[in-house]
């Protein structure tokens, strides 16, 4: 069999197989051409044609040998990139969540991965006012008939599909709502919820503002070094819901300050 003919088949899956290099690379923090090839079952010049497409979209950085994920301050990873990490403790997160809707009344989500993977666990005979920056959410729960969905306005992310701009953060100062269920980028017990993003974190902060209760829902490998911007103190936030393989020391300095911290 040629090459040509040998590689007909993964070439009709090309796009698939470039989201997984991505999600693999964000994963491990680096992936190497010739591991890649043989997991794909590929030649390491397709390989290496992938990354140079994905260095082209800003996702991932070429160096030698294999690929380190694009890092700088204004990229944020493709959606459907990062709904791709750390499924199982996002779903144990979205699960133990479920418990701190409220009965009746309104509440605000946040967009994010993890926050989309709470959206399609929420009870379809739930009867609240959703309000939400995300269109990936508000798919979500449009499909219940017991949820009346508002969509903040506002310039779509094409990366994240969600709306992070001004004109959101306006259409947020006028509400009051019973719970905010809130991510972040990162978090540290000494500084709070931070985001390199500024207009991300002027919408998380007017969210905030608005919401009686805030829940956070942060996984593990989110508590590392602080991002550019901070948008809360742990003061700020009520109840934390992380997975249990956060270090218990995080988890005993964040109980420390007030904050209720829920292990799922």
């Amino acid at each position: 069999m040629t090459d040509r003919v040998a590689e007909a088949i993964p070439a009709l899956f090309q796009s698939e197989r470039q989201r997984q290099i991505v999600a693999l690379t964000i994963q491990d923090g680096r992936a190497e051409v010739s591991d890649l090839a043989d997991r794909f079952q590929v030649t390491t010049e397709t390989i290496r044609r992938d990354l140079s497409d994905l260095q082209i979209q800003r996702v991932i950085r070429r160096v030698h040998g294999g690929a380190v994920p694009w890092e700088t301050a204004r990229f944020e990873p493709l959606l459907s990139v990062r709904s791709d990490l750390h499924d199982a403790e996002k779903n144990r997160i979205a699960q133990a969540a479920v418990s701190e809707l409220p009965d009746t009344g309104a509440i605000i989500i946040d967009s994010g991965s993890t926050l989309t993977t709470f959206a399609r666990v929420v009870p379809a005979d739930a009867h609240l006012n959703v309000v939400t920056n995300s269109l990936t959410v508000a798919q979500v729960l449009a499909e219940h008939e017991s949820l009346d969905v508002v969509v903040l306005g506002g310039r779509v992310s094409k990366n994240t599909l969600a709306m992070v701009d001004a004109e959101a953060v306006a259409s947020v100062e006028s509400l009051q709502v019973d719970t905010l269920f809130i991510s972040s980028d990162s978090a540290t017990p000494q500084t709070g919820l931070t985001t390199p993003y500024r207009e991300e974190a002027a919408l998380k902060k007017a969210m905030i503002a608005a919401a009686r209760r805030v829940v956070a829902l942060v996984d593990h490998t989110k508590f590392r070094t602080d991002e550019f911007v901070r948008f809360a103190e742990w003061s700020d936030v009520d109840v934390l819901i992380t997975n249990t393989e956060l270090d218990p020391t995080i988890v005993a300095a964040i109980e420390a300050t007030g904050t209720t911290v829920r292990l799922a």
